[in-house]
């Protein structure tokens, strides 16, 4: 019988990006929720897999060691890539991946000046509070300091403060797209377009960028995310067969919210008859138990 759910996740972040739990909560999380296969994705650094293997182990979870890659793509959009199965010793990967983390303090001063205009004083330094390592600042700190300090309502911060064209927005080059399939290649992994129902693009601007990622040596696509509704995965399965990529998924979790119910660890089964990543990561289907 066709499995409806999965004990696969390929997309997760923790406090060494901008996940509000450590490593080790994530894991427990996940396999709590059953999970047997759970990749660690946090944004541009890869500082935290040499502890989730450990704690993998100890657990019982087959971990893939990952990361997600900001990329500005046609000079000044804002997409994710995510890298499986990399080598997270991997030397260019790893000095490349600093080189963005660099960046992202003075972003955040940035922002924070911005609010700043509009009122909002002392944003920079509360959202560089929560985050673990100052290198890891991004605007989920923002998100979450604006909302505990009674600036938004929770979900709402982003939209009001943070999207592009809103107050605390400002523009960040990242790394480009040739430049991000490149590394996680060069590391032994495999790339993939992460929620791209997210991207609010056409689908004919959707198929540029696939054409594109396919071209540098990407492989994959997010059609199962918690970014989606019932219909962005049903489009974006169509897209995975018509452009001829290998289907991923992944819970995309940052922390537990009580308006969001998104548990690390538990995906919807991929639609019948894609392709997908698995094989090349090392997860066998067959191997797998079904959860209810």
């Amino acid at each position: 019988m066709e499995k409806k759910y999965l004990p696969i996740d390929l997309h997760c972040h923790s406090t060494y990006s901008d996940g509000a739990h450590s490593v080790r909560e994530v894991l427990e999380m996940a396999k709590a929720n059953g999970v047997q296969f759970q990749a660690l994705t946090d944004h541009d650094t890869v500082d935290g897999i040499s502890e989730a293997r450990e704690i993998a182990k100890e657990l019982g979870i087959k971990l893939i060691a990952g990361v997600e890659i900001s990329v500005t793509w046609q000079k000044n959009t804002l997409i994710h890539i995510v890298g499986l199965g990399i080598d997270e010793n991997n030397a260019q990967l790893v000095s490349e991946l600093a080189k963005l983390r660099a960046s992202r303090v003075e972003r955040g001063r940035r922002i924070g000046a911005n609010l700043a205009k509009v009122g909002i004083h002392g944003a920079f330094e509360g959202a560089i509070a929560l985050a673990k390592q100052p290198e890891a600042l991004s605007r989920t700190h923002f998100n979450h300091w604006l909302i505990a300090n009674g600036h938004a309502k929770a979900g709402k911060a982003f939209d009001k403060f943070l999207a592009p064209g809103k107050p605390g927005f400002t523009q960040q080059v990242w790394a480009n797209l040739a430049d991000a399939v490149a590394w996680i290649k060069q590391s032994g992994g495999v790339a993939v377009i992460a929620h791209p129902g997210r991207y609010s693009f056409t689908r004919t601007k959707l198929i540029r960028l696939i054409e594109e990622f396919k071209s540098y040596g990407g492989q994959g696509i997010e059609v199962i995310s918690s970014a989606h509704s019932l219909q962005d995965e049903e489009n974006i399965a169509a897209l995975c067969r018509h452009c001829d990529l290998l289907a991923s998924l992944g819970s995309d979790f940052h922390q537990q919210e009580s308006y969001r119910k998104i548990r690390p660890g538990v995906n919807k089964a991929i639609p019948h008859g894609l392709n997908t990543v698995f094989p090349l990561i090392g997860i066998d289907l067959n191997s797998l138990t079904e959860i209810n």
